[in-house]
């Protein structure tokens, strides 16, 4: 784990670090290890590249990538089109490939990485929509990649462009379409149905993340896409034990990641890597300055996006482990010449990683791009399913820059079925009563029936976003003037939520209290 520490502190993917390992271990290395198996490095590497897909997946945020999708799915096609060309026009006419090893070489690093990409970008604080784009993209984009690697890498002549156009398009539908019914599917079942331990929970995402990409290469369709939407879905559809779930998940991308990038460095035979070199430096420079830049600009033409916005996505599109497993594809496929094809590639990713990763956040910077640090921060809610009580316990954490902070209990004006039973401030818990103020880093223990726990999260998620006025003036969900509401300085008490917080071990919950923040110091437990 010193190796995940270094690259956070250091701004490095840590890529670079772990195919760093696999060199020292593998041919030319401390311990020599002989190791050429292209065929288990594909193998293996398509295995985490769905793991690491589904992780990216199930952290991106729907708010963030609905706005922008339009862009992102122009830019992870027609941007990827062009940059194939540009780039195998250079790797043709400047290093003297064929045009068979050229296309590879043009379609395998036009493949960002968003495990690469995002261990820089979570250090610069970046506007939703730039996020949103480069993460939608990172996902997309390997689709179309890995189906003109196989098609150029096929034996024979490669197909005309136009019935390769269509054929991508087809397996793109595919794809998308069994995902986002797999990942529908999925959410519905795991809403409904409480299954027996927590801990089952994200080993359920996870596998149906997974199902999604199997069901998708059956159905000849992109089983990449499939599990990048499928994941998507799930991770925005309110799961319960939502937080465990994404620990799990992120943990397991990262094990994907440490055993692909080790076994690539194990494939790759240093002293071979020298005479290519610098044909590696050549592509990589056109890639990196006039291929990715064309791409970006020209495909995001007909979006209203600032210019030095699209200098930043240009600069951003980091070479990972993806281009590398794809570069395995022609030497399984027995291409002439795919052994210069891969160490090319790997070079070439070393190399501009090496000079992008680092340089990205001083490049930010120095275009004034950051996020508005006035923007609320989304609230961090975790549902824990009460099967027998026939409601639900929902942890909410309150973020340091949310507009929950300052608003009193009673003016969340949760439905009736709803209520807050338990207040943690500072590792003191208590009781809450209406008048009790909300301050930015509390922990709120919310019970509510199973029929309003939708509209509970909602209104949650509304007053953390446009405070106690949400739903007046035309910010979040208007459940504020549904009746049953509980009104500003408490009310009525709300019999369904107390029999549930009184089974829980809340019993008071709901009734006024001190309101200063000082209480029984009562734990409630499912």
């Amino acid at each position: 784990m010193a190796a995940v520490r270094i690259s956070s502190r250091s701004g490095l993917p840590s890529l670079l670090l772990y195919l760093g390992i696999g060199i020292a271990l593998g041919q030319d290395g401390i311990f020599d290890v002989k190791f050429d198996n292209a065929e288990l490095t594909q193998v293996i590497g398509y295995a985490a590249l769905v793991v690491i897909l589904a992780e990216g997946g199930l952290g991106a945020k729907w708010k963030e990538v609905k706005p922008v999708l339009p862009a992102a799915a122009v830019v992870s096609t027609v941007g990827v089109g062009i940059s194939v060309g540009i780039t195998a026009s250079a790797a043709h006419y400047l290093v003297g490939l064929d045009w068979r090893q050229a296309l590879i070489i043009g379609a395998v690093v036009s493949s960002t990485d968003a495990a690469a990409v995002f261990s820089v970008l979570r250090r610069v604080p970046l506007p939703p929509r730039i996020t949103g784009v480069l993460e939608a993209e990172s996902g997309f984009n390997d689709a179309p990649v890995v189906i003109l690697v196989v098609a150029f890498s096929a034996a024979g002549p490669v197909e005309h462009w136009y019935v390769l156009v269509a054929e991508i398009a087809l397996e793109l539908a595919i794809g998308a379409a069994i995902g986002i019914a797999v990942g529908w599917l999925g959410s519905l079942g795991l809403r409904h149905v409480a299954l027996p331990a927590s801990g089952l929970y994200p080993i359920a995402v996870m596998a149906i993340a997974v199902s999604a990409y199997a069901a998708g290469a059956m159905a000849h369709g992109s089983g990449f896409l499939a599990v990048y939407l499928a994941a998507m879905i799930l991770g925005n559809s309110k799961l319960p034990h939502w937080p465990a779930t994404r620990g799990f998940a992120d943990g397991l991308g990262w094990l994907a990641q440490i055993g692909m990038f080790v076994l690539l460095g194990l494939l790759v035979t240093p002293h071979d890597l020298v005479d290519d070199f610098w044909p590696a430096i050549v592509v990589g420079l056109v890639l990196t300055m006039v291929a990715r830049p064309l791409s970006v600009f020209l495909s995001l033409a007909p979006f209203r996006m600032p210019a030095r916005e699209k200098v930043l996505m240009s600069w951003a599109g980091l070479r990972g482990a993806v281009p590398i497993i794809l570069a395995t594809i022609p030497m399984v496929s027995g291409v002439q010449g795919s052994t210069r094809i891969f160490n090319i590639v790997f070079v070439l990713v070393i190399v501009y990683t090496l000079i992008q990763g680092p340089t990205l956040p001083w490049v930010a910077n120095k275009l004034n791009i950051a996020d508005d640090p006035a923007e609320a921060d989304d609230l961090g809610i975790e549902s824990a399913p009460l099967e027998r009580l026939r409601g639900h316990l929902l942890s909410v954490d309150i973020p340091a820059k949310s507009k929950m902070h300052g608003v009193e209990v009673g003016e969340l004006r949760l439905p009736a079925g709803a209520a807050v039973t338990l207040v943690v401030r500072e590792g003191t818990s208590f009781v809450p009563s209406p008048a009790t103020v909300l301050r930015r880093g509390d922990e709120l223990l919310v019970v509510a029936t199973d029929p309003v726990r939708d509209r509970a999260e909602e209104r949650l998620r509304a007053v953390g976003e446009g405070g106690k006025l949400a739903g007046w003036l035309g910010t979040g969900s208007p459940v504020a003037n549904a009746p049953g509401m509980v009104g500003p300085h408490g009310g009525s008490a709300i019999p369904q939520a107390m029999k549930l917080a009184k089974k829980l071990g809340g019993a008071g919950a709901g009734a006024p209290g001190n309101g200063s923040g000082s209480g029984s110091g009562t734990k409630t437990s499912p």
